[in-house]
């Protein structure tokens, strides 16, 4: 195995320079990789996949999905999606899952981030060594009938579980200015704040992968209440 593949598997997911280290061929045979660990923990036979808004995600998160149907594995991809979503889609479909994205990383960078069904988490010790030591030693395709992908949108669902954890009912008018960073805010927060007594300032809600307004690593959902309105 390449130092530049050893160096992108780190403790908690998978992460380097797209087209440097992370391309489809790579996210392929992770996706291979990936499959395989799963058939050997006894998993369900469906990944879900979910990507952030980076130029890259899509074309990445394609190349994975084709690796697991390979393996005769299905897949559901939800599309657009911020981490939190797509551990909910895993938790509440009951599938093991893989979420496109590099966090706060510059936008030349990408990653995947793996977890097992019920959105338990996948590290170093607890499988993400062994689909590592999968794509190192890489993986015959069997003759199998290959998987299908179906797409499904949860962003509604999504919400409902979020505003079903706390009461919301007697909440006060806010005026809230939310800085999306061109980040996945700039999806889920219009569909939180629509069912909520607010009044939202939206910056920089528009989807952009390139970050053209400030770095990623910049927290993007701050939160500050005007004492005035109470």
């Amino acid at each position: 195995m390449s130092q530049e593949i050893a160096n992108i598997f780190k403790a908690y997911d998978i992460r380097g320079l797209v087209d440097v280290e992370i391309n489809p061929d790579f996210t392929f045979a992770t996706g291979v990789a990936f499959a395989h660990f799963l058939q050997q923990q006894r998993e369900p036979g469906t990944v879900v996949i979910g990507e952030d808004m980076r130029p890259s995600s899509i074309p990445l998160a394609e190349a994975f999905s084709a690796g697991v149907t390979s393996l005769g594995m299905d897949v559901i991809r939800i599309g657009l999606a911020s981490t939190d979503m797509l551990y909910f889609a895993s938790g509440k479909l009951g599938l093991p899952g893989a979420m496109f994205t590099a966090s706060h990383n510059p936008a030349e960078y990408n990653g995947i981030k793996l977890c097992l069904s019920s959105a338990r988490p996948i590290g170093k010790e607890s499988g993400l060594l062994t689909i590592e030591n999968f794509v190192r030693k890489g993986s015959a395709l069997e003759l199998r009938s290959v998987g299908v992908e179906t797409h499904r949108d949860m962003l509604d669902e999504y919400v409902d579980h979020l505003l079903s954890l706390v009461d919301l009912s007697n909440i006060r008018p806010l005026k809230i200015v939310v800085d999306a960073g061109n980040g996945m805010a700039g999806h889920t927060a219009p569909a939180i704040f629509a069912r909520l007594n607010c009044e939202v300032i939206p910056m920089y809600f528009e989807l952009d992968g390139t970050f053209p307004n400030h770095a990623g690593d910049i927290c993007p959902f701050k939160l500050r209440i005007n004492p005035n309105v109470f």
